[in-house]
């Protein structure tokens, strides 16, 4: 109940309903959740990868009542690559209103006296290059309309010493570092820019290297006792994506079940 004086507010919603989404790395445990999170608040989602296969498989199971899932095969580090990307999106979708930029994933540990530098030019252009390109190719169309929510994805490893790469806690790093001089760049401009830094996120890959009981403990080891999701990913993008957070840009988000407090 309001008090004597008080402004009855109605808070922004969730709803996407006509908006187009760009979701790379979108085969992923991570990002075809998040598309598909992006689908329930009524986007129409762009999924890119580089396995049409699995691109298909997602598509298939996000489409199911008709939604709008466009399947396409890119590699994310190619900057023509990219600017085609954007071209189909525009053409078969319309301008992108969100982009995710979710490719990537290469945290494997490897001690840096044993890291050479053709493994870290891999790791950076998977995980910051391909950053800059997928954005690059969209931010035109964004700049011309002075609108757009660019999401992109970085690491606790980026945030705190790690098991990781040296490359990979680097590049996440340049990620975040990225987003934070683009929402400071654009922001007049109308487009917002956000980051996402997830701890242990559970997935196939996880699963396949890991016991359900090594995957337990490792949980344990959380202040909130659990493994992340990518679900728990996917609705912070939602609400980043959303006019929910319309007055927020250039934040990292921590998604890290209290091992990362900034």
């Amino acid at each position: 109940m309001s008090g004597p004086g008080a402004k009855v507010v109605a808070l922004p919603d969730f709803t996407l309903e006509g908006k187009v989404a760009v979701v790379t790395g979108g085969s992923g445990s991570i990002g075809a959740a998040t598309a598909a999170a992006l689908i329930g608040q009524g986007a129409a989602v762009a999924i890119v990868g580089r396995t049409p296969k699995a691109l298909k498989e997602v598509a298939a199971k996000l489409s199911v009542g008709g939604r709008t899932v466009l399947p396409v095969r890119a590699d994310c580090t190619s900057e023509p690559e990219m600017q085609e990307l954007a071209g189909e999106v525009t053409a078969r979708l319309g301008p992108a209103d969100i982009l995710c930029t979710f490719a990537g994933g290469d945290g494997m540990p490897l001690p840096t006296h044993e890291e050479t530098a053709a493994h870290w030019r891999r790791v950076t252009d998977s995980e910051l290059t391909s950053t800059f390109a997928t954005i690059r190719a969209f931010l035109p169309a964004m700049l011309e309309r002075h609108s757009g929510t660019i999401v992109t994805m970085a690491s606790s490893a980026a945030r705190q010493a790690a098991g990781s790469s040296a490359a990979y806690a680097a590049a996440k790093a340049g990620v975040i570092a990225l987003s934070r001089h683009l929402a400071g760049e654009y922001a007049r401009q109308g487009i917002r820019v956000n980051c996402l830094a997830p701890s242990a996120v559970e997935n196939e890959r996880m699963r396949r290297w890991m016991s359900e009981e090594e995957r337990r403990a490792l949980g344990g080891a959380f202040p909130l006792g659990r493994l992340g999701q990518p679900e728990d990913v996917a609705a912070a993008t939602v609400f980043l994506a959303s006019s929910a957070s319309s007055w927020i840009t250039g934040l990292t988000l921590d998604i890290s079940g209290g091992k990362v407090m900034l």
